[in-house]
């Protein structure tokens, strides 16, 4: 399965463009070093100079006028990184402190040389007790590296709290640590950076839960290891890029009749909730759906004819006056505001004995699919975390969101949307991680949007995966779009329809 295109690398430098699309456990990434060093003969040594003159060029580039750098050293490889860092940067001429955590008798072989390379220059080294205080320069966390997985220790837990606390830029080697680099979650104390240079493989946890505020900025190193390193270990997972989903539109015959392009059926909008049905409609025509019918409690037909007259509406008072809409639709949208109530009840069991066709489910009907879960290839299911755990019937989520992505597709089957900021999707063949986005778009109905534009797309005949892998981009990328415009506060789900319909009509 591919998410995304590549990276052009430039050698050690720090890529300046693009990330790779490729995600990498911690394991993982220990095992393209591996294949690195034992495989293709590059000097283990040699990869940490490169890592340190990685970031070396990144501090000096971002903070030209720092004069001063304090880095922070532990006891593994991220250590030997940060004391070669510390000795290029005194050659450089900045007035370099470094605050030694760990013990430096128990540095590996590597690490060790980087130790005496870092003692040599006129970088000043100090053990760190705790008590230290940096009121200028930048800060370069070298603490823990990509190997961590308990909870941070006191001493470490120290000095990240000293760096946290400091008020100074701070750039992260590798990852910053205490961040998982499997799952994203802070492990205790976690530095907080500015910006984050990785090596060789990114990080899957530095995309999700916790890694965005971790990380900063994310900037990317390839050390000049050969594209053949990365064809002998498979990438855990691949970020979403929205340029190769977007070639991969159909291109709308001139000869063509609304029939063409698919009759999406919204199901729900229980009494008080007509907004979430009226906006997981438009949402679909405004994608290109040929037709699109809403079924909806009585009481919302006319609200939602007047917010779009296009919409073919129906007030249903019962399942048994749904059944003719579900005979027309080709695909169906059950779940947009259906709430919990008996309406609510008979209509969703009238709609899950529908005939099998494509089907995008969300909000309650998530819940109620909890209740008698069954597996379908071709049905998108798009939870956010605490719908999520009600589908893993009370199993943790936002401890391991790739665990918990896997599990569902497992247990359901077909392609499932698990939301939230970094969104996995996970559709049987692999996970893609949703890079885009941003922290306006938590509020209300913007999964309504979201399952509109999915069904919008799956009525235009795109396979299941690639409508779910482009209704989550589109949508995260159109309101990344509108914060840009009118910033993060105040977003609501409806600004991302006419962005989303933009973005769907490339070169417009």
């Amino acid at each position: 399965m591919t998410c995304g295109g590549r990276v052009n690398r430039k050698g050690s430098d720090v890529e300046d463009t693009i990330l790779p699309a490729s995600l990498y456990s911690a394991a993982s990434v220990r095992a393209l070093d591996k294949v690195a060093i034992e495989e293709f003969g590059i000097a283990s040594l040699a990869l940490m100079r490169r890592a340190a003159d990685a970031c070396t060029r990144e501090l000096t580039r971002r903070w030209p006028d720092a004069g001063r750098a304090t880095v922070f050293c532990g006891s593994g490889n991220n250590a030997g990184d940060g004391y070669i860092i510390a000795g290029m940067l005194a050659e450089k001429g900045l007035a370099v402190d470094v605050q030694v955590v760990g013990d430096p008798v128990k540095l590996g072989e590597d690490a060790a040389q980087a130790y005496r390379y870092c003692t040599s220059s006129d970088a000043r080294m100090h053990d760190f007790d705790g008590s230290c205080v940096v009121d200028a320069g930048v800060i370069v966390d070298a603490l823990l590296g990509t190997g961590l997985s308990g909870e941070v220790r006191a001493d470490y837990a120290r000095a990240i709290d000293a760096i946290n606390t400091a008020g100074r830029p701070v750039l992260a080697v590798d990852i910053p640590s205490g961040l998982s680099a499997d799952t994203g979650v802070r492990l205790g104390a976690c530095v907080n950076a500015d910006v984050t240079v990785t090596f060789i493989g990114l990080k899957q946890g530095m995309f999700t839960l916790d890694g965005p505020d971790s990380c900063g900025e994310i900037r990317f190193a390839s050390l000049d290891v050969p594209a053949g390193v990365h064809a002998r270990v498979p990438a855990d997972a691949h970020r979403l890029e929205w340029g190769a989903l977007a070639a991969r539109l159909p291109v709308r015959p001139k000869n063509s009749h609304k029939n063409r392009f698919g009759h999406v059926l919204v199901v729900g909008g229980d009494q008080g909730m007509g907004g979430a049905v009226a906006m997981s409609g438009e949402a679909a025509l405004r994608c290109g759906a040929g037709l699109v019918s809403v079924a909806t409690h009585p009481a919302h037909v006319n609200a939602v004819l007047a917010r779009r007259p296009e919409l073919m509406v129906k007030g249903i008072a019962d399942g048994l006056a749904l059944q003719p809409m579900l005979e027309r639709a080709s695909v169906i949208v059950l779940g947009p505001g259906l709430g919990r109530s008996a309406w609510s009840e008979e209509i969703y069991r009238q709609t899950m004995q529908a005939g099998e066709r494509p089907m995008v489910m969300d909000a309650d009907g998530l819940n109620m699919l909890a209740q008698q879960p069954g597996r379908r290839t071709d049905r998108v299911l798009t939870p956010h975390p605490g719908e999520a755990g009600v589908l893993l019937q009370g199993e943790a989520v936002q401890s391991d969101r790739f665990h918990a992505v896997t599990a569902l597709q497992a247990r359901y089957g077909g392609t499932v949307v698990l939301k939230g900021a970094g969104s996995l999707i996970h559709d049987g063949d692999g996970i893609c991680l949703c890079s885009l986005g941003n922290p306006g778009m938590s509020t209300a109905g913007m999964g309504d949007v979201l399952s509109g534009v999915i069904g919008g797309l799956l009525a235009q005949g795109l396979p299941v995966s690639l409508a779910t892998r482009t209704g989550v981009a589109v949508h995260a990328l159109a309101g990344d779009r509108c914060a840009a415009r009118s910033g993060q506060r105040g977003l609501v789900a409806t600004d991302l329809i006419a962005e989303i319909r933009k973005l769907l009509n490339p070169g417009i």
